[in-house]
């Protein structure tokens, strides 16, 4: 093994787009909310315009499907001037119901790689967004028992990690996170002195995008797929 993960004792797993699919799925809604409002506007303002909205009202809402819907409808009212009608609002709201609904695909590797770490590290799950959402989906991906603690964090900031290490009586040297977001799953441990590992995702939420500024000079490791972390964290 490495040396740079000796040390290591828990593994932190991001949820949204690390083990399963679902930034696609708000792609597929942006794209869906742009035709019902075409009426309006043209589908690069609508988008433009809802990310606006998303931004916003993160702080009132925060992460997750249902503050995304809020957004969407909010968006429709004030393109229209209040003039939408109730059928275009309606059907904003199936489009939150059917990302609810959506079944859990899991991303190439999942399994085999929780199921091997698992014998040999105590693994968590450290997502953010709506609590009764991410804990449906964790539910529903049948992936529950690798895990020995699940965190729901309103952000995925330095003092949020700070705290959570604290709770589970871990040095940062201790701990490694692996997550498609450099924003939100990688760059904060490296700044507090734990390990990361990167596994990039096709599509990036425009909110998690960091500049090659701000990953300058930091160490932390990308991989392809998640199956190539079995390369650097091997069975001890």
């Amino acid at each position: 093994m490495i040396n740079t993960y000796n040390n290591i004792k828990v593994i932190g797993f991001d949820a949204d787009d690390t083990l399963w699919v679902n930034e696609t799925y708000f792609r597929e809604a942006e794209e869906e909310v742009g035709r019902l409002l075409s009426h309006y506007e043209t589908p690069n303002k609508i988008d433009q315009e809802l990310f606006k909205m998303e931004m916003k009202n993160l702080p009132t809402y925060g992460y997750g499907v249902k503050g995304f819907v809020l957004s969407m409808v909010e968006l429709a009212i004030a393109l229209s001037n209040s003039r939408v009608s109730n059928d275009i609002i309606s059907k904003i709201l199936d489009i939150g119901k059917d990302m609810i609904n959506k079944p859990i695909e899991l991303l190439d590797g999942v399994e085999e790689v929780l199921k091997t770490l698992s014998k040999d590290y105590r693994l968590i799950l450290v997502t953010k967004g709506d609590l009764l959402d991410q804990e449906r989906k964790l539910e529903k991906s049948g992936l529950l028992d690798y895990f020995h603690h699940i965190e729901v964090l309103s952000e995925k900031q330095e003092a949020n990690y700070e705290k959570l290490l604290k709770h589970l009586d871990i040095q940062p040297s201790e701990f490694l996170m692996i997550g498609n977001s450099l924003k939100s799953d990688i760059l904060p441990l490296v700044n507090i002195g734990a390990k990361a590992i990167h596994v990039p995702f096709h599509t990036t939420w425009q909110h998690e995008k960091v500049s090659k500024k701000e990953t300058n000079g930091l160490e932390y490791k990308t991989v392809a797929n998640l199956k190539e972390i079995l390369n650097f964290i091997k069975a001890k």
